[in-house]
């Protein structure tokens, strides 16, 4: 189902993906895809891919904000995102509104990597917060959409993510698969709910 479901998203949105390829080239410059270490399926570590949505020294910018506004510290501390994250070009904060930043990890899902649904792909620092549910986490492969994607997103704090993921390991079946690709359509043109 995974193979089948990226592949025909490959071929539908490979005119976008091109088109928002470009436009990082011209716009930014650099490479247009990123890719970061995330944990796997049982903690084997994978390069998940994205559209590169931040400048190209993103570490150093972050590092000279953080150290400049140590009241955003504890924002990053705990969620490990920033509402006003200065490292976001305008065309990458317009395609993590969309979602469209994560069309490259059809990619992933084609490897064997990730899956269409599943937990969200954390990084390696963030399984402390996992606590009892983290062999639930990584029971499963990571999803390019997951019950947290559509249940509010970045509105929630990471306990209630926590929480979901492992509700979804838990109650997994192909139906909650399904349920769950229609109701990313939906939250996908709600962008307000999205990054």
């Amino acid at each position: 189902m995974d193979l089948v479901v990226a592949i025909m998203a490959l071929v539908i949105a490979a005119p976008v993906m091109i088109v928002v390829a470009l436009l990082i080239r011209v716009t930014a410059g650099g490479p247009a895809v990123f890719s970061h270490s995330r944990v796997g399926f049982g903690g084997k570590p994978f390069n998940c891919y994205k559209f590169r949505s931040m400048v190209a020294n993103s570490e150093e910018v972050l590092k000279a904000y953080l150290k400049a506004n140590p009241g955003v510290v504890l924002e990053w501390e705990e969620t490990h995102k920033i509402r006003d994250d200065p490292r976001v070009t305008f065309l990458g904060w317009m395609l993590r509104k969309s979602s469209l930043d994560e069309l490259p990890q059809l990619f992933n899902i084609i490897r064997g990597d990730m899956s269409c649904v599943g937990p969200r792909p954390i990084v390696n620092d963030e399984l402390k917060r996992y606590g009892d549910h983290l062999g639930e986490y990584l029971r499963t492969r990571p999803g390019l959409t997951g019950l947290w994607q559509v249940s509010g997103r970045s509105s929630m704090d990471y306990a209630n993510r926590v929480a979901l993921d492992s509700q979804y390991v838990r109650n997994w079946s192909v139906w909650v698969d399904v349920v769950i690709l229609f109701r990313t359509v939906f939250a996908v043109i709600r962008i307000d709910r999205a990054c």
